[in-house]
């Protein structure tokens, strides 16, 4: 494998450094939105983790809704 390559590859991999990237990324996998995965983090840095995740879980687990991602973000305006 040569150094671009190498390069490519690594560039793809998640680098976390701190709890609410590691929240953001799992709200993005939770509610199928990767593309607004920094939306997430941002969220997780200003409110609860443990909320936004039970929050999130409770929109993955209904089955009527089109975009999980702007459901979610309703719901935490409210």
């Amino acid at each position: 494998m040569d150094y671009k390559e190498l390069l490519k590859k690594r560039a793809k991999e998640s680098k976390i450094y701190s709890s609410h990237q590691m929240t953001g990324l799992m709200l993005s996998e939770i509610l199928n939105d990767v593309e607004h995965k920094s939306l997430y983090m941002k969220l997780a840095k200003e409110y609860d983790m443990d909320k936004l995740i039970k929050l999130a879980k409770n929109v993955a687990e209904m089955k009527n809704i089109k975009n999980r991602g702007a459901y979610f973000m309703a719901l935490l305006r409210k």
